[in-house]
């Protein structure tokens, strides 16, 4: 299954279309996108039933799309979980999962224009993990049966902020407007014929800069599941930004970072592509704050 939020109203989506929740389910489920997940297991069973079946499938625009789950009540994110990351960003292997916070307005639509606050904006391509269950003190073994789906997402990070002071400030850096792009669906776990196993990665101007595969990261979401539920309770609709593999502009030589004008283009394998065009922004040296 497949679920989208199209002009902000909750969708099941389909190759040829999609099928307006609310309408499909006579009011049972309302068009706002987040309140699903707090009945996921219900709203699982309606959407596989045959009263499903017979609805339409109404095309849509990409660029309608928001981001398919908009307002979380917590965003979590591992930082280097990929070894070839962790060695370009010349740290020690981390023992247990790095975490930090991301903050619910920096999130954005898959195709969503952000402002670059300054010249030192980077990316990281993530796989994102959504809670469908409430879920404290899981096992790993069992962690698989607490997420609702995985979407591709972007961990856009202004370094400076980031790593400035006596002590690094990660979420604040990377919680801008719009650093957070997510989409372009979400989809279930079930749709993979591996979920611990798919191709990412990005692009600018049509040079790849990150490509990898999850299988590749240090911890995976069962264990990043196993290891933050285990100190705090992760809620319906909680996404996990689950970390990012080598090629991201402040670990190369020379540095390359985000520039107005530019699009980013970041993709997961069987969930679809992020299409981000960047704009400057005040702050940023091209800004409209800059006398000329």
């Amino acid at each position: 299954m497949r679920t989208a939020n199209v002009n902000g109203r909750l969708v099941l989506a389909f190759d040829d279309g999609a099928v307006d929740v609310e309408q499909a389910s006579d009011g049972l489920f309302p068009a706002d996108p987040q309140s699903v997940f707090d009945r996921w297991q219900e709203f699982r069973d309606w959407a596989g039933s045959a009263a499903v079946a017979g609805h339409r499938h109404v095309p849509f625009d990409a660029k309608e799309l928001g981001a398919p789950v908009p307002c979380p009540r917590q965003i979590f994110a591992v930082a280097l979980n990929y070894s070839d990351h962790v060695e370009e960003s010349a740290f020690d292997t981390p023992a247990q999962p790095s975490v930090f916070t991301k903050y619910p307005t920096s999130l954005a639509g898959p195709h969503e224009e952000v402002e670059l606050p300054s010249a030192l904006v980077d990316w990281e391509v993530e796989l994102v993990a959504v809670i469908g269950t409430r879920a404290h003190r899981v096992a790993a073994a069992d962690a698989w049966q607490y997420v609702a789906g995985l979407t591709a997402g972007q961990d856009l990070s202004e370094r400076r902020i980031q790593l400035d002071g006596p002590a690094p400030q990660f979420a604040l850096g990377k919680s801008f407007p719009g650093f957070s792009p997510t989409g372009p669906v979400m989809v279930t776990p079930d749709e993979f014929a591996n979920p611990d196993d798919l191709a990412l990665g990005c692009a600018l101007g049509g040079e790849t800069m990150q490509e990898s595969r999850t299988s590749r990261m240090i911890f995976s979401v069962s264990e990043q599941i196993a290891w933050i539920s285990g100190i705090c309770p992760l809620l319906p609709g909680d996404l996990i930004f689950t970390g990012t593999p080598a090629g991201v502009g402040g670990a190369r030589d020379p540095r390359r970072f985000l520039s107005p004008g530019e699009e980013l283009r970041s993709w997961i394998e069987g969930i679809g592509e992020l299409r981000t065009p960047l704009i400057a922004g005040p702050g940023h040296p091209h800004g409209p704050h800059v006398q000329r």
